[in-house]
């Protein structure tokens, strides 16, 4: 079978990397719509520019109408079928483009009231140029060369998107052009990541109320054409149905990860040492964790606190604030350097769990699934906010405490410091769990079913088609059908 396998951020990349290793009897054709080059061909003309004009307005109505939402999934089948042939990035940075996104946007009754209250809601002329340069970037893959007769996705089985809004979209154009089953894998929720993302963006709110709509609307798109979801957790099954996916269509499927076959590290430190990792910005719990940590000093007064991360674009104000939350709570700067370490964003992780005692995870936010799981397979036990899918991926082998409050935290990290029988328990539990359930086998066995699940649910073939294996039924192939009778 021949898998197109679309990826977007490299750590996708790298999980797609050991899929393919593990299916050597399918063939991929790996395609990165991120890493692609800008079409270079000249804007359509005449009646097809008109055509892909009119589209661009449908979509940007989309985005601003709540009315207008479900014409979405067609404008965007509009714009593909006038991309054919190149030029589309080029029409969309035309002054036709910019006219039709100005009068779709402003002429909207609804747009100011969904970009927000105030002037700071209503949009203007600059937000006009921003949005477009913004959705040309987004819009960039319908126009790629993969979909003709001859492109790397024609002779495709199975559209395999994996990550990312880029990834989708190219998938979509596949299933619109070739027909091709898709199947979407989200480890990161674009959508969620999206919001998250464009709160702390240097744009106006107009231009991320535009974009955020464009990512909902194409989450819901992505949802609805895809033959099967793979979402990494249970968590993301609710997110993905909250958000319009269909709960029959949903299989869950941990990210696996090779580091489920490595050792455990080795003893624990001298000292008592408390290992904090998380991004340095108020959804990471950060302050939560000094304030507890002053906390556990009064019962452990040789433990350490080392704080592995650093503050996300925007968030410096933040680290500076932490800084001097630790400088008070601990007598001035000498005591706090030596009570609470700012280490940075860790080379290696493996590194940190080697010098720990405990691990910690206290964002608000949740963890990605597959670091609580790596922190797991290094065999120290791990102290997690309940948020995400803490709950689910740590289970009874770890101690979850509630968001945000300090006390409960300096209590579960008191209670496994002074505990040593508890620790290595909890530890070879939680490194058993994780080995359990993020194993590369199992995540392998799950996709080889998948693929095959699509491939028998194809469509009669196109002309085109007809000289790929999975393109005819099985009985072709063994003689059940005459010699030059057609297989339908």
């Amino acid at each position: 079978m021949r898998i197109a396998l679309v990826t977007e951020s490299v750590a996708s990349v790298a999980w797609s990397d050991r899929l393919v290793a593990s299916l050597p009897e399918h063939e991929f054709v790996r395609i990165s719509p991120a890493a692609a080059d800008r079409p270079r061909a000249a804007p359509p003309v005449a009646a097809r520019r008109r055509r892909a004009l009119a589209a661009y307005g449908e979509l940007i109505r989309s985005l601003v109408e709540p009315g207008a939402a479900c014409g979405f999934g067609a404008a965007l089948d509009s714009l593909v079928d006038e991309a054919r042939g190149g030029g589309l990035p080029a029409l969309l940075r035309s002054g036709g483009a910019l006219r039709a996104l100005e009068h779709a946007w402003f002429g909207s009754p609804a747009a100011a009231v969904a970009a927000g209250p105030g002037d700071a809601g209503i949009p203007l002329v600059q937000d006009v140029l921003v949005a477009a340069d913004l959705l040309e970037r987004a819009l960039r893959p319908l126009s790629l060369p993969w979909y003709g007769s001859r492109g790397e996705l024609a002779g495709a089985d199975v559209c395999h998107a994996v990550d990312g809004p880029s990834a989708v979209l190219a998938a979509l154009v596949a299933k619109r052009r070739l027909g091709l089953p898709l199947l979407l894998t989200e480890h990161n929720l674009h959508l969620r990541e999206r919001y998250r993302g464009y709160r702390a963006s240097r744009y106006r709110w107009p231009v991320r109320s535009l974009l955020l709509a464009f990512h909902r609307r194409l989450a819901q798109e992505g949802y609805a054409q895809a033959g099967v979801i793979t979402p990494g957790s249970a968590f993301d099954q609710r997110w993905q149905e909250y958000c319009g996916a269909p709960r029959e269509r949903i299989r869950v499927v941990f990210e696996a990860t090779p580091l489920a076959e490595e050792s455990a590290v080795g003893a624990e430190p001298e000292r008592p040492m408390l290992a904090w990792l998380g991004p340095i910005e108020p959804s990471g719990g950060l302050e939560a964790m000094i304030r507890a940590f002053a906390l556990v000093r009064d019962e452990s007064p040789r433990a350490l606190l080392r704080v592995h991360g650093e503050a996300t674009t925007g968030a410096s104000a933040y680290e500076e604030h932490c800084r001097g939350l630790a400088r008070r709570l601990f007598g001035g700067q000498a005591e706090a350097d030596d009570a609470v370490s700012f280490e940075g964003r860790p080379a290696r992780l493996r590194s940190v769990y080697e010098r720990a005692t405990v691990l910690v995870f206290s964002g608000s936010a949740g963890v990605r699934p597959q670091l609580l799981a790596q922190a797991q397979l290094s065999g120290r036990p791990v102290v997690a906010a309940d948020a995400g899918a803490a709950r689910e991926v740590v289970g009874p082998t770890g101690l979850l405490v509630p968001v945000g409050e300090p006390a409960p935290l300096a209590a579960a990290c008191t209670a496994l410091l002074g505990d040593e029988e508890r620790r290595g328990r909890l530890g070879h539990a939680g490194r058993l769990r994780a080995q359990e359930l993020y194993a590369v086998e199992p995540a392998v066995d799950a996709f080889r079913a998948l693929y095959l699940e699509l491939a028998a649910e194809l469509p009669a073939p196109a002309p085109e088609r007809t000289g790929q294996p999975f393109a005819r039924p099985a009985e072709y192939w063994v003689g059940a059908f005459p010699k030059g009778v057609p297989a339908r």
